[in-house]
């Protein structure tokens, strides 16, 4: 039974990965990283596709950058002039821009905390569909869902596979000290532990 489950799991990710590439999620991403990179625009690859560079599965929902916010504008002019289209978002910690049907992110205020150069500056120099990229470190990748979590956006589950994925890359006890002011991180980090993803002496 639990082999069967194995193998219906590993089914699972495969066609999801495979589904992301099809439907084009993949192109779209190496076309606006490559735009950002020919314009000298400072960013790092954040979100499910991260996730994905670092071993997890694969997103196929949309492809998040973070960025400071004095880079958005060169960053959607970039995308702009690449062929993609601008939709005014009524958010306003980032900015929308489409490359077809396809949804990029440009993430310059993550859970209300500016993205500050330092966080780019710790980007990790990855190759993500044959694109030479940064991309944020597994830690802070954690930290920046974690801290997403709110009374109204609670939803473990999601996360749950990144987190057993990514754990030995993850400085657990980092996580713990910087998303300590939010209650649902700390909720999260407690199933980890009861789920023995990482060791109880984080919390």
């Amino acid at each position: 039974m639990g082999e069967t489950q194995t193998r219906q799991g590993e089914a699972t990710v495969a066609e999801t990965v495979a589904d992301a590439v099809g439907n084009g999620l993949l192109v779209s991403l190496k076309r606006a990283a490559a735009a950002m990179l020919d314009a000298g625009v400072d960013f790092a690859l954040a979100g499910g596709f991260a996730a994905y560079a670092h071993g997890a599965a694969v997103s196929t929902h949309d492809v998040d950058f973070v960025l400071c916010e004095e880079s958005v504008g060169a960053a959607v002019e970039a995308l702009c002039a690449a062929g993609m289209r601008h939709q005014e978002s009524p958010e306003n910690w980032l900015e929308k821009v489409y490359d077809g049907e396809h949804l990029i992110d440009l993430i310059h205020t993550p859970s209300g905390r500016p993205v500050e150069p330092e966080l780019l500056g710790r980007a990790e120099r990855m190759t993500v569909g044959a694109v030479l990229m940064p991309v944020l470190p597994a830690t802070e990748l954690v930290v920046m869902r974690l801290l997403a979590f709110t009374e109204i956006a609670c939803d473990f589950s999601g996360f749950l596979h990144v987190s057993r994925a990514l754990r030995e890359q993850v400085d657990w006890p980092y996580v713990a000290e910087r998303t300590a002011s939010s209650p649902y991180a700390y909720a999260f980090l407690t199933l980890l532990a009861r789920l023995d993803v990482i060791e109880g002496s984080v919390l």
